[in-house]
């Protein structure tokens, strides 16, 4: 894997609040990370480091090669950022908007027609003030913005803010399209869920510390989350034929049976009820979920 970011002992310190205190990772070429934690924890500060925004008390970043505070333009010039709020001035057009920061970003003019409509923006939207844009068509203004330039690293800070739902598909299918090109994308929300299946890795932060950082396989091996199985007996099968030793069996309504298995027990579990597929109409499992997962590891730290 190739590194675009690394961050080794990074501290930042404003007054005698620490904000972020002795952070390390790396991101990678062509990789989707997840950056997690609620507000406060950090994750802002983080992203402001790797543009360059502001400068670490302690540790280095290097985005690209280079100190994203004090290198080339030419490096920040392949980074994109999405910011929480996007603020455009009320009056000027969507491409307007759009001709101006790539003025500023030095990229030229004629590449920004196509992202209106690579961000789902109409072509006669383009031409209207962003005072009469919706906040769903500001964000897409905004991504449109991240996307100038064709960055090699894009920091998404609560990027579906404002999307319904057939845009926020469309959002992560471009997100795909992007990864599959060697970008590295970094999605910062609280939206759990809608991360689970879209990232490579997770990184969560709390309190300015890096408490876990890894695949969603990772963390639930790190965390021996139990694992939800659920099944359904056929007609003519009662509970006693899902005797298992030491497992115990709940009722969970409409004829559902569940039970909450240890990672190392699950397969033998799984391979004593479907020993007789007769018996079953129904079997689902649940694996620890992201929100679960981020539960635990907050939890873990608390208690330290």
């Amino acid at each position: 894997m190739t590194a675009t970011v690394t961050l080794t002992g990074v501290s930042k310190r404003y007054g005698k609040v620490e904000a972020v205190k002795d952070i390390g990772f790396t991101l990678n070429a062509g990789e989707t990370i997840a950056l997690v934690g609620h507000n406060g924890a950090g994750k802002t500060t983080l992203i402001k480091l790797m543009l360059g925004l502001i400068r670490p008390t302690a540790g280095t970043v290097h985005v690209l090669g280079e100190d994203p505070a004090t290198g080339d333009f030419a490096v920040r010039q392949r980074l994109g950022y999405l910011p929480e709020s996007v603020s455009f001035h009320m009056a000027l057009t969507g491409r307007e908007t759009l001709a101006f920061y790539a003025r500023l970003k030095r990229v030229a003019h004629s590449t920004t027609e196509a992202l209106f409509e690579r961000v789902g923006l109409a072509p006669e939207a383009a031409d209207r003030p962003v005072r009469t844009y919706s906040k769903g068509m500001r964000q897409r203004l905004g991504l449109a913005q991240a996307l100038l330039g064709e960055p090699r690293v894009l920091l998404l800070d609560e990027p579906t803010s404002g999307l319904d739902p057939a845009l926020r598909r469309n959002f992560y299918d471009l997100v795909t399209a992007l990864r599959a090109g060697g970008t590295t994308i970094l999605l910062s929300s609280h939206a759990l869920t809608e991360l689970e299946d879209r990232a490579d890795r997770v990184i969560i932060v709390n309190r300015g510390i890096n408490i876990a950082d890894g695949t969603l396989d990772d963390l639930r091996r790190i965390a021996r989350l139990p694992t939800r199985i659920g099944v359904k007996l056929a007609e003519g099968a009662s509970a006693s034929d899902l005797a298992v030793r030491g497992q115990t069996w709940r009722a969970a309504g409409a004829g559902l049976l569940e039970a909450d298995v240890a990672p190392e027990n699950k397969i033998a579990l799984l391979h004593a009820v479907t020993a007789n597929p007769s018996m079953l109409s129904g079997l689902t499992i649940s694996e620890p979920t992201l929100d679960d997962l981020y539960a635990h590891f907050l939890n873990a730290q608390e208690t330290k």
